[in-house]
């Protein structure tokens, strides 16, 4: 009784040995995506009054929890019943994280102006400041499931081959760290602002190390914004890269000199500008016949 209690555990801290080098290589798997989560809620969660910030982040990583509800049981089921089409909504993933990679580039590199969306909350009555923050809310958890999609079928990726059990127990762990990681670093990102002025209003002199700090905090958080989102594009290309050369292995062992992770962001970056060309074209072919 007692020698087969003790296989019991035995079993047990084999397979969390298993789950934990599995969790580690999935996390290692989504980093990239994970960058580019936190830079695009890093901004989707800027621009509002301070004080509601953190409810409206609150809000929208409760909304990122129910995203993870709704699609970690599809994709468990798929992966059971389906793994074919896993392995196929990941390609089609990293069509298109190559694609958003590109999109980025492209306009650094030909930028274009956008319609000025923002109304000075001065004119607003506090109804319609509710409404346009539900309306932000509601595009932040449309956007963050779009994201956790990838992030889910990404890590499932990884585990595919493993027993359905190590599968659920990896990516939802995987699941849970990037909620929790992404919107605890995105609150304390749009918290630098707020900080920065109480330190820069509670400094009595003119130039002390505390008004320094204060300073510093608010003059880097646009610039920590921006440089998430240049982290967060090279990181969606890699990944892009990775699946696409997941199934194209042949490509890394005929260029065995060159660096894998060189030849990841290549091959991401020529997916992503052909499937950018793509739409380019469709999307001209499209306004011409509405035009007609």
């Amino acid at each position: 009784m007692a020698s087969g209690f003790f296989a019991l555990l035995d079993d047990i801290a084999v397979l969390m040995d298993d789950v934990a080098a599995m969790s580690k290589i999935a996390t290692k798997k989504t980093a990239g995506i994970l960058g580019d989560d936190l830079a695009v809620n890093a901004e989707k969660a800027s621009g509002f009054v301070s004080s509601r910030e953190i409810p409206v982040l609150w809000a929208i990583t409760k909304g990122s929890f129910l995203n993870k509800v709704i699609i970690l049981p599809i994709a468990f089921l798929l992966s059971a019943f389906a793994p074919i089409v896993v392995t196929i909504i990941l390609v089609l993933g990293g069509i298109y994280l190559a694609f958003e990679g590109a999109e980025k580039i492209y306009e650094w590199i030909f930028p274009h102006a956008h319609p000025d969306t923002n109304i000075p909350s001065i004119e607003l009555t506090e109804e319609e400041i509710l409404a346009q923050e539900k309306d932000k809310i509601k595009a932040a958890i449309i956007t963050d499931f779009i994201l956790s999609i990838e992030i889910v079928i990404i890590a499932l990726g990884t585990v595919l081959g493993e027993p359905i059990l190590n599968q659920i127990v990896v990516v939802t762990i995987v699941a849970i760290i990037a909620t929790i990681g992404v919107y605890g670093i995105v609150a304390g990102i749009v918290r630098m602002d707020d900080l920065g002025f109480r330190l820069i209003k509670s400094s009595r002199k003119e130039k002390s190390l505390k008004k320094s700090i204060g300073t510093f905090l608010v003059a880097a958080l646009p610039k920590i914004v921006k440089g998430l989102s240049i982290i967060g594009t090279i990181a969606l290309i890699l990944v892009a890269g990775g699946i696409f050369l997941h199934e194209l292995h042949f490509i890394v062992e005929y260029l065995e000199a060159v660096p894998e992770i060189l030849i990841e962001f290549v091959v991401g970056l020529l997916g992503g500008f052909i499937a950018l060309g793509l739409f380019k074209v469709f999307q001209t072919i499209f306004f011409q016949k509405k035009a007609h």
